[in-house]
């Protein structure tokens, strides 16, 4: 995969090191979400209680996870939420595969 850091915009984050995209695909309730990498893991992971009230998620939405020191393949916390403007401008700058979404298997 190749990453055009050029492409994407000052204003968007992008993954630093240890960081991993993902969608989320499962709403479990109290501050736990489940979320599916580019990576390829399935991971339960947490939404810190400063996102709590300022950012809704939802099932679709894309996401940034840091992953746990232990348990790093099936647990993580939240960082921040993905906008659709954002989502389109990394998957143009190919830090988000294209294809990459709830329903694929990437």
């Amino acid at each position: 995969m190749v990453i055009h850091l050029s492409k994407v915009p000052t204003g968007i984050r992008t993954p630093q090191e240890g960081e991993l995209v993902g969608v989320v695909i499962q709403l479990l309730g109290f501050d736990r979400i489940r979320v599916k990498c580019t990576d390829g893991k399935t991971r339960m992971c947490r939404i810190p209680g400063k996102m709590k009230k300022k950012s809704w998620i939802h099932e679709g939405d894309f996401v940034l996870v840091t992953p746990w020191d232990f348990q790093a393949d099936t647990r993580g916390d939240i960082v921040m939420v993905y906008s659709k403007d954002e989502v389109k401008q990394l998957q143009a700058a190919g830090v988000v595969p294209s294809n990459f979404s709830v329903g694929s298997r990437s």
